[in-house]
């Protein structure tokens, strides 16, 4: 798989996907409502940005009934996954993301638990 340079560090200089793009380092898979609870942003704004993620193909997406499930796409380059591995480990204790892990780790029912909230 190839993707440009250009649009990778295009699509990590929005703050909402850089956000999703680091959860998703730390975590295998989440739920639009756990990147909705996790960043404090309304769903159709993180769905949004989810969108274009997956349209790079930075990101695939599963169907679970109505929930929606987004990972890092195993496909991508060696060199765009070392980017977001070392982004995610610099960032890992300074805000927003300190945050976003906080607030994921105290969201109540999340779908591992079966359903989303």
């Amino acid at each position: 798989m190839t993707i440009a340079p250009r649009d990778f560090f295009s699509a990590l200089s929005h703050e909402t996907r850089l956000r999703c793009l680091i959860l998703l380092v730390r975590h295998p898979e989440l739920c639009v409502c756990e990147f909705t609870h996790a960043l404090g942003a309304v769903q159709p704004h993180v769905s949004r940005h989810l969108a274009q993620l997956r349209e790079l193909a930075l990101v695939r997406d599963r169907r679970d009934g109505l929930w929606i499930h987004y990972r890092l796409n195993e496909e991508l380059p060696a060199w765009s996954l070392a980017v977001l591995r070392e982004t995610a480990a610099a960032v890992r204790e300074t805000s927003p993301f300190l945050e976003d892990e906080r607030d994921l780790a105290k969201m109540p029912n999340r779908p591992t638990a079966l359903r989303c909230a």
